[in-house]
C-alpha cells in the first residue's frame, strides 16, 4: 500500500525478481489485463502493477478528472519503489510521457501505443458523440461511437452504428466488456483530457529519459505518425512497429512484442 501526496492509499502488485519497474495500465481497464505481460517479465524485473485511481482497488479519482492527479501518482509509486523504468500503455502511457516531461526522474520510458495529441494527429471528431451517449447512459452507443473513431483500420468501423451497437451489446456480456462498459465515462473524461494536452511534438523534447515508442503494424493508422513525430522531437529517442501485433498487444503479451521490451529495459 503506497500513500500518495493527498493522503489517499494505492495498493501495490508486485511479482518477480531484478530491475524494478513499474506499469502504467490503458484506459478503460484496470490492471487484471496486464496479469500475462508481467508473469513473462517476472523472471528478469521486479514488475509493480497499481490500478489507476477509479478503479478496481484504488481510491476514487478526483472530479472533475486532472491528468496531473495521474502524474503526481506515478511520481510517488516510482520515488516509493526506487523505479526509474517505466512501461505505459495508451492512456497510461500519455501520463507516463506527461510525468517524464515534467522531469519525473526516469532513466527508461518505453510506450505501446501512445495517444499524445500531437500536431492534431489523434483524432478526436468522434469524442463529443460518445460523451454525450455516455451522460444519457447509453453505455453501448458510447463505447460503439469510440470503438469506431478509434480503429478506423477495422471493417467493423464501417457498418452502420446500429448494427455496431448490436455488436458492443455481444460485448458488454463478456468480462472485458463489462468492465470497459463500466469505465467508458471515465475513458472519456481522459480521452478529453489528452487532446487538451496536446501540441506540437517539440512540447516533449525536454524529455531526458531514453525513450521507447512501440506500437503495433496491425492496430489504428495514426499511432506510427504520431510515434514518429515524437521521435524526431525526443533527443534519442526511437520507434518499433511490430508486425502482427493490435492496441491490445500488451494484453496478449505474445513473447515476440515481450521481448522487445525486456531487451530494453535491460541494456546497460
Amino acid at each position: 500500500m503506497i500513500e500518495m501526496r493527498d493522503g489517499a492509499r494505492i495498493p501495490l502488485h508486485t511479482t518477480g525478481s531484478g530491475p524494478d519497474l513499474v506499469v502504467v495500465h490503458g484506459g478503460g481497464v484496470t490492471i487484471d489485463i496486464y496479469r500475462r505481460l508481467a508473469s513473462r517479465l517476472a523472471d528478469r524485473f521486479t514488475v509493480h502493477l497499481y490500478n489507476r485511481r477509479g478503479r478496481a482497488d484504488a481510491p476514487p479519482r478526483s472530479v472533475p478528472y486532472s491528468m496531473q492527479e495521474d502524474i503526481d501518482d506515478l511520481a510517488t509509486v516510482l520515488a516509493h519503489t526506487g523505479a526509474t523504468d517505466v512501461l505505459g500503455h495508451s492512456g497510461g502511457a500519455v501520463v507516463a510521457m506527461e510525468a517524464a516531461r515534467q522531469q519525473v526522474p526516469m532513466r527508461r520510458l518505453a510506450v505501446y501505443d501512445v495517444p499524445l495529441q500531437v500536431d492534431g494527429l489523434f483524432p478526436v471528431d468522434w469524442l463529443p458523440g460518445a460523451r454525450a451517449a455516455a451522460r444519457a447512459g447509453d453505455i453501448p452507443l458510447a463505447l460503439a461511437r469510440t470503438g469506431a473513431g478509434l480503429n478506423p483500420q477495422l471493417a467493423a468501423s464501417k457498418l452502420p452504428m446500429r448494427m455496431q451497437v448490436a455488436m458492443v451489446k455481444l460485448f458488454l456480456r463478456t468480462p472485458i466488456g463489462r468492465m470497459m462498459g463500466e469505465l467508458v465515462a471515465m475513458t472519456l473524461d481522459e480521452s478529453a483530457s489528452i487532446d487538451e494536452h496536446g501540441g506540437p511534438a517539440s512540447r516533449w523534447s525536454g524529455i531526458t529519459a531514453e525513450v521507447l515508442l512501440v506500437c503495433g503494424a496491425s492496430g489504428p493508422p495514426y499511432y506510427p505518425r504520431i510515434h514518429r513525430a515524437l521521435a524526431e522531437a525526443i533527443p534519442g529517442a526511437r520507434t518499433l512497429e511490430v508486425p502482427g501485433s493490435n492496441h491490445d498487444g500488451l494484453a496478449r503479451a505474445t513473447p515476440r512484442l515481450v521481448e522487445h521490451f525486456a531487451e530494453f529495459f535491460a541494456r546497460p
